[in-house]
């Protein structure tokens, strides 16, 4: 793409794919946030993106026209919420609109031995910070997840037998453990409104994609059928087969090892939808995979080894946009965020400086988007108590 091209190219158009994202309970919100937005203002887009400027006070590297803010510190209560204290290793999230016109970003914490669970942070509409609080407690190593077009956040434990629970951001109903989504080394889950289903990645060297078809309709997640994926060839090109996991509770014998068909995924990472299309992560080969839902069809669309610009390493969390721009954050790596286009370009959005030691987590937009929120996981110091959350605007 030529740079006149690049300018005019929106991250972000509101079009009949962005509104689709926000299917059932959700769009009512997601069109109540877009009604707030004031006149005029700016959509977050890649028009006239240039080379990432040195690093801001923050120690965030971004394109002419960006500008970050810290949100939250691990160990520190955040601005405007004295009694709570936002968690340790801060990790997957989403956004979630509110009815006066704000929205909450709510944030896993990666700590084990049940000292995990999620939090979240309530913005006002002008985007102030003005509450912060806890969803889920007392659960392990809650690494992604997804948000569901019902207005609910899936927080996944990434161990031998994690579960998931679904949260409500509001903070006004308990978590509630899904069994019936299996137990695994969970990563990630995706909604798929058009087929009825969950897609979910597993984070092991030779972890399964796995499909989740409810016993009755979306959203109800309390029983149905755990399928995991096979991949076979045909004509040079790669399609999907579904078979169901005889023991989704894995109580002898793990999930991803029951179907002999099985394909082992090189630690499956985030998992996104977008048109029909489910798009994730996978660390230990740093690929990024398209899974067409409709043709069943599978194709790399990022690899290190082969990619004319192999800047994007460490993959891990991803977002994306109405615009199918996929977005994908390092673990480790450069300590980036890479924008993988749909017309196959890779251009980095921002980089945190002097945190190496540490992963992205957590790109989430919030619902007019104009804010993308973030974290550092481990901050500066390399540790978990060192976790930073960011807002990322465009001027």
């Amino acid at each position: 793409m030529d740079a006149q091209a690049l300018q005019r190219r929106k991250f972000l158009s509101m079009g009949v794919s962005g509104v689709a994202a926000f299917a059932i309970g959700g769009l009512l919100k997601y069109q109540q946030a877009l009604a707030a937005v004031p006149a005029g203002a700016p959509f977050f887009s890649l028009n006239n993106i240039g080379d990432l400027l040195p690093p801001d006070e923050n120690g965030i590297m971004l394109p002419p026209g960006f500008r970050s803010r810290v949100v939250a510190r691990s160990g520190e209560p955040p601005i405007g919420s004295p009694g709570y204290t936002w968690h340790s290793a801060p990790d997957g999230g989403a956004c979630f609109a509110t009815d006066d016109g704000g929205w909450i970003y709510v944030s896993n914490s990666e700590i084990r031995s049940n000292g995990g669970g999620v939090g979240a942070l309530r913005f006002a509409a002008n985007g102030d910070l003005v509450d912060a609080y806890s969803i889920l407690k007392n659960t392990s190593i809650n690494c992604a997840g997804g948000a569901t077009p019902w207005q609910t956040w899936l927080s996944c434990e990434e161990f031998t037998v994690g579960q998931v629970y679904e949260c409500d951001p509001f903070g006004v109903k308990p978590a509630i453990v899904r069994p019936a989504l299996g137990s695994f080394r969970h990563e990630a889950v995706a909604v798929d409104t058009l087929n009825d289903c969950l897609y979910l990645t597993e984070d092991a060297p030779d972890g399964g994609l796995y499909r989740f078809r409810p016993q009755n309709t979306l959203p109800d997640l309390t029983a149905g059928v755990l399928e995991i994926a096979s991949v076979t060839e045909t004509n040079g090109s790669s399609y999907v087969g579904w078979h169901v996991v005889p023991d989704p509770l894995a109580r002898t014998t793990f999930t991803r090892r029951q179907v002999a068909e099985s394909y082992p995924f090189r630690g499956a990472e985030g998992i996104v939808m977008h048109d029909n299309k489910a798009y994730f992560s996978t660390k230990r080969d740093n690929r990024v995979w398209c899974y067409d839902t409709a043709s069943n069809q599978i194709e790399v669309i990022y690899d290190v080894e082969t990619s004319s610009n192999p800047i994007l390493s460490g993959v891990d969390n991803v977002t994306i946009t109405p615009a199918g721009d996929v977005l994908v954050a390092e673990d480790r790596g450069n300590m980036q965020l890479i924008v993988l286009t749909p017309d196959d370009q890779v251009i980095p959005l921002l980089q945190i400086v002097g945190h190496e030691q540490s992963e992205i987590c957590g790109p989430a937009f919030d619902p007019s988007h104009q804010r993308l929120y973030l974290s550092s996981q481990r901050g500066s110091l390399g540790v978990s108590a060192g976790g930073m959350t960011f807002e990322i605007t465009s001027v």
